[in-house]
């Protein structure tokens, strides 16, 4: 028996509606492509893309300022955010919690004439320094992005103060929320931040293949993609209005209709009992001297924990889980190069659980009993 703890990667558990849903779509012969005909077949399938934005409006609590707009991950979501937003000579801040989806783009940006600042993070805890955004703040600041919980360390951002730093100075605020998406609550209802960009196959439970960006529909953003709309043929620009702008070409229908499903089932399906699981494996491993275990439990966060074993390789501890025990973690650096430079773990990484609202006290006890066994080289 194998036990799964790489759900900060992608979630292999789906609800079972999931599954069914993607195979209706694909096998009853009756949704052809949206908005490329007035047919029974576009109508079917544009109209199960229209119910899955609707389904994530309600999930984000989005008001109608807002519009989401499907792509195949968080990483084209950001990368269309950021690069249709940001301009050179724009100053944008943002963290040393992200992942490479935001560094890399920020990277290109800033060769292209953006200016970058990061905000660091204790070396302990990993928690953000705060006072650093009033600090590093400049006149031609225009864009704040944020991972909204740490894929590494599993701290939550403190988000009202985010918030209130951007709407004081009026700055626009993104945020990666890839790990929290289907996990806390997102609350779009007082339209403060400008755009959220999700992936569905993490805690979402949608297939691999989907994402998209909920965006406020004010926000300027320039095109990066551009292509068939299926409408206004004869336009030579991609069509300003949202979802339009950010979705050239067809879309993943069977993907986005397996993921509306699957934000229904969650809505209808509230999780409970994993903070107090995830409290329960950190207890047990501040038992074990040979683990350190890297993050804020203080204070808000979500259930992925990422530690060490004495000085061994995060490779090394990762392959004796998967060869001995059948444990599938995730070693090494997580596409988060700044935080685990912050956490002096540049030169060895860390071994990474994450948990799903499917993972159970069994695993978790099996998880430790084969941590204990390796600290104590059995």
């Amino acid at each position: 028996m194998s036990f799964y703890f790489d759900n900060g990667a992608t979630t292999i558990h789906k609800p079972k509606v999931v599954a069914e849903k993607v195979a209706e779509v694909l096998s009853a012969n009756s949704y052809g492509n949206p908005s490329r005909g007035a047919h029974l077949y576009s109508l079917q399938a544009y109209q199960v893309v229209a119910d899955a934005r609707e389904s994530l409006k309600k999930l984000f609590q989005a008001t109608d300022k807002y519009e989401v707009a499907f792509t195949n991950n968080a990483t084209v979501a950001l990368n269309e955010v950021l690069k249709g937003v940001i301009q050179p000579g724009d100053h944008v801040l943002t963290t040393s919690w992200e992942h490479n989806s935001v560094l890399r783009p920020l990277y290109q940006l800033a060769e292209a004439g953006a200016t970058l600042d990061f905000v660091s993070s204790d070396a302990v805890t990993g928690r953000l320094n705060y006072l650093e955004f009033e600090e590093k703040l400049r006149p031609e600041t225009k864009v704040v992005v944020c991972n909204h919980a740490s894929n590494v360390t599993g701290n939550v951002l403190d988000l009202d103060w985010v918030k209130a730093f951007c709407r004081r100075y009026d700055l626009l605020l993104i945020l990666d929320i890839s790990q929290t998406a289907g996990v806390l609550p997102i609350d779009l209802s007082d339209e403060k931040i400008a755009a959220v960009c999700f992936t569905g196959h993490k805690s979402l439970y949608g297939p691999q293949g989907t994402g998209g960006v909920c965006v406020r529909k004010d926000v300027d953003i320039e095109p990066v993609l551009t292509g068939g709309d299926g409408m206004r043929s004869f336009s030579k620009t991609q069509p300003k209005e949202l979802p339009t702008l950010l979705e050239a070409g067809t879309v993943n229908v069977p993907g986005i209709a397996g993921l509306g499903a699957a934000v229904e089932w969650g809505m209808e399906n509230p999780v409970s009992g994993q903070e107090e699981l995830g409290q329960y494996f950190v207890e047990q491993l501040n038992e074990m001297p040979e683990v350190t275990l890297y993050g804020d439990f203080e204070g808000a966060r979500v259930n992925v924990f990422s530690l060490n074993i004495a000085d061994a390789d995060s490779a090394l501890v990762s392959d004796l889980l998967w060869a001995d025990y059948e444990i599938a973690t995730r070693p090494g650096y997580h596409c988060a190069p700044l935080m685990h430079e912050a956490l002096g773990t540049a030169e060895r990484g860390t071994v990474r659980f994450s948990f799903s609202r499917f993972t159970t006290q069994e695993e978790v006890d099996q998880v430790l009993r084969a941590l204990r066994a390796l600290t104590e080289g059995k």
